[in-house]
C-alpha cells in the first residue's frame, strides 16, 4: 500500500438493480476499495458511459429480453430476469458500481505489484478474462461482473490496467476502452475473413 492519503468514504453512482434510470442512486457514503493481492486502486479520472453500461442496468442481456435495445433504454425490460442479466449471463450482486471505461492514475498497489506503477496514468480493460481460468474462454466486464469506474476511486487487477501516455484528457481517453474492443473485434473478423 502506498503512503498518500486515501480517504474511507467516496462518492459514486450505484446500480440497485436491473430496471430503469431510477435504479441509479448516487451515494457519498461508499467504501473506498482496497486494493488486494496482484491489485491497483485507481484515482478515477473519468468514466465514460456506453450501451454495455445501460445494457446491463436495463437487463438487456437476459434471456427474457427479445427486442432491441432502444425498447427499455429509459425504463428497463420487464421482461429481464434478475438471474441472467449480467453480461457474463450470470446474475449481479447489487449495489453495483458501473463503469467499463476509466481512466485516471494509480495511487495505491496491493501484494505482489510493482511498487513503480504508482503515478501511471492508466486505461483499464473493460473485457476481462475471468479470474482464476487462465484458460476460459468466459469474459467479465469492468463495471458489471466486478465494481467499474462510476465513482472517485476503483480497483482493478494489475494484469488489466495498462499505462498510457497521451496528452488526451482523461474523458477524451476514458471513450475509447470498450469502443476499442468493438471496433478491434470487428477488424479481427474482416481480416480473418470471418
Amino acid at each position: 500500500m502506498s503512503h498518500i492519503h486515501i480517504p474511507k468514504t467516496m462518492a459514486g453512482v450505484v446500480l440497485t438493480g436491473h430496471g430503469g434510470l431510477d435504479k441509479l442512486e448516487y451515494r457519498e457514503n461508499l467504501e473506498v476499495p482496497q486494493p488486494l493481492a496482484g491489485e491497483v486502486l485507481i484515482h478515477v479520472g473519468a468514466s465514460a458511459i456506453n450501451n454495455t453500461d445501460i445494457n446491463t442496468r436495463t437487463g438487456w442481456y437476459s434471456k427474457g429480453v427479445t427486442t432491441g435495445t432502444d425498447q427499455g433504454a429509459a425504463a428497463g425490460f420487464e421482461t429481464a430476469n434478475d438471474e441472467d442479466g449480467g453480461w457474463s449471463g450470470t446474475p449481479l450482486s447489487f449495489p453495483r458500481i458501473q463503469g467499463a471505461d476509466v481512466c485516471g492514475n494509480i495511487i495505491a498497489v496491493g501484494e505482489g505489484v510493482d511498487p513503480a506503477r504508482m503515478g501511471e496514468r492508466v486505461l483499464v480493460r473493460p473485457m476481462q478474462q475471468a479470474p482464476g481460468d487462465p484458460s476460459s474462454y468466459n469474459l467479465i466486464t469492468f463495471g458489471s461482473e466486478i465494481n467499474g469506474g462510476y465513482a472517485e476511486y476503483a480497483v482493478a487487477r494489475s494484469s488489466e490496467v495498462f499505462a498510457i501516455n497521451s496528452t488526451l484528457s482523461d474523458a477524451e481517453l476514458a471513450s475509447f476502452p470498450c469502443a476499442y474492443s468493438t471496433a478491434e473485434g470487428m477488424l479481427d473478423r474482416v481480416c480473418l475473413g470471418a
